[in-house]
Order: C-alpha cells, then sequence, then structure tokens
C-alpha cells in the first residue's frame, strides 16, 4: 500500500522507469499531484491503448490532429512517433490531405471544438455518422471525440507550464538499445526527444539505435517499400545505418501546419447578444453529472469513471486554494465558453481572481499557443501553480465534453 503522496509519486516514476529508462516532461510537472498523476494517466492510457472501437493508429492520428490545432509541437511530434510505432503509414504524416477520408472528416469537429466549441452542432454529428462508405460509427465517434477533447485540453497544459519550449535529447540505454515505450507515460510517447521545432536551423538532433523489436518491425515495413520503389527506379542500394537515422528524424519533426487546414481560425468572444443564434449553454439543462457522463459511459465503456475521477482529483487535490478561489476559476473558464451555472454568483469570480490571473487563465484555455506571459502570484509554490493549469485543463476538457456529447445525445433524440 503506498502511504505518502511521496510514495505514490516514486511509483508511478519506477512504472516509467523501469518501461522506457526515462519520466516524461508532463509527468514531472504534474508530479507534485500524485493523485491526480495517477488518474490522468491511467485515463490516457485506456483511450490510447485499450479495449475500443478505433484501430491504435487512428487514436494516435487523433491525436496529432488535435495537437496540431494549437500547433503544440511536443504532443504532434510525441504521438507522430507513437503513430509509427504501432504500424501507422508514414505517409499519412505528410500532412491531412494524405490521410484516408474518414479520418479528413473529422477536420471540423476538430476545429469547432478546439476554438470555439458553442458551434457544435446535431449536424456535425450528423454529417459523421451519416457519409457512405467513409461513415462512422457511434462509438468509434465517442473516442474520437473524447481524443480530440484530451489533447486540446492537454495542449492548454503543454503551453501554460511551459513545455512546449522545452528541448530534450533522447539518452540511449546502456546497451545501445532505446528505452521501451512506457503505458504510462503521461505525452504517450517519448518526451526525450527535440522538441523546439520552431524552425529547421533550430533542430537539435540526437538519433537512436533502432534494436528494440517495436521499431523495427514498423521500420522493415517501411524501408522495404522505400526499396521497392528506388528498385523500379533502377536506383536500388544497400540499406545503410543513415537510411534507419533519416527514418528517425522524420517522426521527431512532423510540423504541425501540416495538419491545419483553416490556421486563421482561433477563439472568438462567445456571443451573448440577444439577436445571436448562439445561445448560452445552461449547466441545469445539460450537465455531466446528469447526462455526459452516463452518456460517454454508456457508449465508451468505462471511460465515463475514468473521466469523472480526474474531474473530481483536481478539484478535491490539497491546496493553498480555498474551494470558492477552485470553483471560481473552473466556472470562470466554462463562462469565457459560452458555459453557465444558474446557482453560482459570477461575481465570485471578480472578487476571488485577480486581472492578471483571469488574463492569463483564459489565454491558456482558448488560445494556449499565444501564451507567452507567466503565471501571476509570484510568491505561489510551483506545485499550486501547476494545480492552477490543472484546473484549467480540465475545465477546459470538461467543456468540450458536454458540447460534444450534447450535440451526440440531440443526433441520437432526433
Amino acid at each position: 500500500m503506498v502511504n505518502t503522496e511521496k510514495e505514490r509519486a516514486s511509483l508511478l516514476f519506477m512504472k516509467a522507469l523501469v518501461s522506457r529508462g526515462s519520466v516524461d516532461a508532463v509527468s514531472q510537472q504534474m508530479a507534485s499531484h500524485p493523485q491526480y498523476l495517477e488518474s490522468f494517466l491511467r485515463t490516457q492510457h485506456y483511450i490510447l491503448h485499450m479495449d475500443g472501437p478505433l484501430p491504435l493508429p487512428y487514436r494516435h492520428y487523433i491525436a496529432i490532429m488535435a495537437a496540431a490545432q494549437h500547433r503544440c509541437s511536443y504532443l504532434v511530434s510525441l504521438h507522430s512517433a507513437q503513430f509509427l510505432r504501432v504500424g501507422g503509414d508514414p505517409l499519412w504524416l505528410q500532412g491531412l490531405e494524405a490521410a484516408p477520408p474518414r479520418l479528413r472528416l473529422l477536420d471540423h469537429i476538430n476545429k469547432v471544438l478546439a476554438h470555439q466549441p458553442w458551434h457544435t452542432a446535431c449536424s456535425h454529428i450528423q454529417t459523421l455518422l451519416k457519409t457512405g462508405e467513409q461513415c462512422w460509427s457511434l462509438a468509434e465517434l465517442v473516442q474520437a471525440v473524447v481524443l480530440l477533447a484530451h489533447c486540446h485540453s492537454l495542449c492548454s497544459f503543454v503551453f501554460g507550464s511551459g513545455t512546449d519550449t522545452d528541448v530534450v535529447l533522447l539518452p540511449k540505454s546502456p546497451n545501445g538499445t532505446p528505452p521501451t515505450y512506457c503505458p504510462f507515460d503521461a505525452a504517450n510517447g517519448n518526451a526525450n526527444v527535440p522538441l523546439s521545432l520552431a524552425t529547421p536551423s533550430e533542430h537539435i538532433t540526437r538519433r537512436r539505435s533502432l534494436d528494440s523489436s517495436c521499431d523495427l518491425v514498423c521500420l522493415k515495413e517501411r524501408i522495404q517499400k522505400s526499396q521497392e520503389e528506388r528498385e523500379k527506379r533502377g536506383q536500388s542500394q544497400t540499406l545503410q545505418q543513415t537510411d534507419l537515422e533519416e527514418e528517425e528524424e522524420m517522426v521527431y519533426f512532423t510540423d504541425p501546419s501540416r495538419f491545419i487546414t483553416d490556421p486563421d481560425l482561433c477563439y472568438q468572444e462567445f456571443a451573448r447578444r440577444e439577436e445571436d443564434h448562439f445561445q448560452v449553454f445552461r449547466v441545469q439543462d445539460y450537465s455531466w453529472e446528469d447526462h455526459g457522463f452516463s452518456l460517454v459511459n454508456r457508449l465508451y465503456s468505462d471511460i465515463g469513471h475514468l473521466l469523472d475521477d480526474r474531474f473530481r482529483s483536481v478539484t478535491t487535490l490539497p491546496s493553498s486554494h480555498s474551494p470558492d478561489l477552485k470553483r471560481a476559476i473552473w466556472n470562470y473558464i466554462h463562462c469565457v465558453l459560452g458555459i453557465r451555472y444558474d446557482d453560482y454568483d459570477y461575481g465570485e469570480v471578480n472578487q476571488l481572481l485577480e486581472r492578471d490571473l483571469k488574463l492569463y487563465i483564459k489565454a491558456v484555455a482558448c488560445f494556449p499557443d499565444a501564451t507567452k506571459t507567466p503565471l501571476p502570484w509570484a510568491p505561489l509554490k510551483p506545485s499550486e501553480r501547476i494545480h492552477v493549469n490543472l484546473l484549467i485543463m480540465e475545465a477546459r476538457l470538461q467543456a468540450e465534453l458536454l458540447y460534444a456529447l450534447r450535440a451526440i445525445t440531440q443526433y441520437m433524440i432526433a
């Protein structure tokens, strides 16, 4: 039995170290809250690797699409690596236009959920579920929506904690083989790779050996295809170590812009004027507890319990923040995304949240890739700063899920 928070964090880190020889940057950031970290990792592992209707390559590609909406090079790179490791077609990484039509159909709802979730409508669900040979099943769509919302909100944490600016080189194991994949990896990929992707001149490359069976299986298939193409052109040549190195470089330098079809789309102030078509989302009409939880759990077994555990964990973490302050942060994020609670006095938001903190919260939640200002409240401990970013991430996740699940509910009863 784990008796202390330090022991719990140590146990989680040991799992990562034994499995792959390192602990990723996101897990390190969250480690000051082991109770939450455990819940987060369990949920993410289930979404990406456990039972579900979507093939593993689809799951990581959807994660790439979601992270690209916020130009999050960190997550795009990590999921590109994992996409190839689970047998994904490397041609798909050339851009969204190279992906199968079924995945391209997700582009619209991906953009809407990421930037203006109140636009999510029953018609979007209907389009995905009724498109002939390329149609999605309801179970597949629910898993895809959960993945999109999870990765959108994780982008907020990555940028809010400064992880996206980190450049970490991949260390080699003593025996020359790369660390294997860790099922409890918070970013679901190897974080210890070059992560600064602003310009090619800024890349810091550290090539690695590819002796692990998983990597070789994936690479051999791609290399074989490449050899066959060269033979057709009369340019067949002996495979050298440089071929392997070039394959790995492609994995870690995936440009997020390749997966963006509308680069100008971004968050806009939620409309509240009477003449606007979009109405405020009122929680008493559709809530996570009374509606969203049961629906998602019925269509995607057990995920409702895992998500609910995350929401409860982040709001009950030991903290110097008062319960009123944590609720103000949560409700403020939902407010800027068009969700209102009739039983809440929004005057508390202005009383409890300083102006600079409100600006920071809104930036991280709504346009994280533009976040450059540090978190206010200099006296805060690092763990308290992380807690604020966790609250932002989870509140945003729940907001996106509410909009998507309400649209699915409307489709089902139409």
